[in-house]
């Protein structure tokens, strides 16, 4: 599958960022972080644990700030 990266430099890194799936990575060199994000992508998109090591979601309340 094809993916679009975005490109920036930040000192001295550079960043890559997936296009279609919210999924950055950084390297030394546009390569590096072209190859670090194409790595992130692939632990992204793969199958997902078992279900058993799931996160647990929860809310948290918090009383509405006064003026």
């Amino acid at each position: 599958m094809r993916y679009t990266a975005s490109l920036t430099s930040e000192g001295r890194l550079f960043v890559a960022q997936c296009l279609e799936v919210d999924v950055a990575s950084q390297g030394a060199t546009e390569d590096e972080a072209l190859t670090n994000l194409r790595e992130a992508l692939e632990l992204y998109l793969a199958e997902p644990p078992d279900e058993s090591h799931a996160p647990k979601i929860r809310h948290i309340d918090l009383p509405e700030a006064r003026a």
